[in-house]
């Protein structure tokens, strides 16, 4: 783009600029203000449980998955079909991806932005919940996101999913067991039948059993193993 912005011609590459960027490439031109002086193209390596990660966030009720890229539409779509997404955007400067994150709002009412860099903290700080990932993100992303994953390990989100609906859920439970047991005790204040020990025993009771119920969260654990370490 910057190239054809200055007038230089790019046509001499325009067949490899095709053809790398079909294989999921990011490709990189060198030149001077006159012509093509060569290409470098990269490749990011899809991680292994890409793939199973997107599936498991699926199996867990997320109704779609977008990936917002600042790359470009070849390699954009090569990387999205791999890792078995729903939509891609590609060619996105950082006001864009706010751009299609208010879209998306607009269309599902709760949005969450995965993120890691820079330009993904404006995106991130207007979705329902921004979650960066913790190893691999700036100081900007971490500081923006509502939750930060502190191994940069997709697989997590999932786990992180199912995590927060059991959370609320044993909330809930707590707030409705906490007031059942006030609504005993002062329904025994009316014949007399209230004693004071019994009032204690009630009071502390209910702070066990709420206390006890919360630590049910301790048996959720993560799909995934330990990764082994190599030298």
């Amino acid at each position: 783009r910057f190239y054809m912005e200055q007038a230089v011609d790019i046509a001499q590459v325009e067949e490899d600029l095709g053809r790398l960027q079909g294989e999921g490439k990011t490709v990189m031109l060198l030149g001077d203000d006159k012509s093509i002086l060569g290409v470098i193209a990269l490749a990011d390596v899809l991680r292994d449980n890409s793939r199973e990660s997107v599936k498991s966030l699926k199996e867990s009720g997320i109704r779609r998955v977008v990936m917002l890229t600042g790359d470009n539409e070849n390699t954009a779509r090569t990387i999205a079909s791999q890792a078995g997404m729903d939509d891609f955007r590609a060619e996105l400067l950082p006001e864009d991806k706010v751009a299609v994150v208010k879209e998306l709002l607009a269309e599902y009412g709760k949005v969450a932005m995965v993120g890691d860099g820079i330009n993904d903290a404006p995106a991130m700080a207007l979705s329902t919940v921004g979650i960066a990932m913790g190893t691999a993100g700036t100081d900007t992303a971490l500081e923006t996101a509502d939750i930060a994953l502190m191994a940069d390990d997709l697989s997590k989100l999932s786990f992180a999913v199912r995590l927060s609906r059991k959370t609320i859920g044993i909330i809930k439970q707590n707030i409705v067991l906490a007031l059942l047991i006030k609504g005993i005790i002062f329904l025994m204040v009316i014949p007399g039948w209230l004693t004071l020990w019994l009032a204690v025993i009630a009071d502390t009771g209910s702070s066990l059993l709420v206390t006890l119920n919360g630590m049910r969260l301790l048996r959720e654990k993560s799909e995934t193993r330990p990764a082994a370490v190599t030298g």
